[in-house]
């Protein structure tokens, strides 16, 4: 669920070096160059890349910028072209079959697991052209007062490729505020020794 809905979950990440001023003034440039592309008409597997937080569909921001005062809102879009395991076991399967026929036709008795990779391969290529990726959206608020960024997901995968796109699109990495990561912020950097021999505490 989005930051927009009634509820959400989000990861927190802070910086791990500051940002450079020069940065502020090219953020729109750096979010078009690394904008979604569509795939509904190649046969890609997956796709993302940044599209307005107001629209998914506006890859532009043709309709409203990403500034929201003193927050920089956007998206990350992740298309996924998924081919039901069934489906692609059916049409290897036909596939394989057709070509062992062939195969015997011209004296040959068997054909190499290779060639039925082969041939599993490009099934899954036709298949890929008849199946239109699935799209989903992540919000992204970045809090540019406090350098504070917050995602819309708790999804290692999705977490993962974010943190790798983010630091892609403006040469800055990233650090998930974990618990630990949120006390010695709160608490200094000298308490990081303390926090670490804190032991847990069972409630039940």
């Amino acid at each position: 669920m989005g930051f927009l809905s009634a509820s959400a979950t989000f990861t927190r990440f802070r910086f791990t070096e500051p940002v450079p001023k020069e940065l502020w003034g090219s953020i729109s440039a750096k979010l078009k160059q690394y904008s979604f592309k569509d795939i509904d008409a190649i046969p890609e597997e997956r796709a993302w890349g940044w599209v307005n937080f107001d629209d998914m569909l506006d890859a532009a921001w043709t309709g409203s910028p990403p500034e929201k005062g003193e927050y920089l809102c956007f998206s990350l879009r992740l298309d996924t072209r998924r081919i039901p395991p069934a489906v692609l076991k059916k049409h290897t399967l036909l596939a394989v079959r057709e070509e062992e026929k062939k195969a015997k036709e011209q004296g040959r008795e068997y054909l190499s697991r290779t060639r039925k990779k082969e041939i599993q391969d490009a099934v899954k290529g036709t298949l890929m052209t008849r199946f239109l990726p699935i799209p989903a959206e992540f919000n992204v608020v970045w809090n540019t007062r406090d350098n504070i960024v917050y995602f819309a997901s708790t999804q290692e995968k999705v977490i993962h490729l974010f943190t790798e796109f983010f630091s892609l699109t403006f040469d800055l990495d990233l650090e998930q505020l974990t618990p630990f990561a949120l006390a010695t912020r709160l608490m200094g950097e000298e308490s990081s020794k303390k926090l670490e021999n804190v032991e847990l505490t069972r409630f039940v």
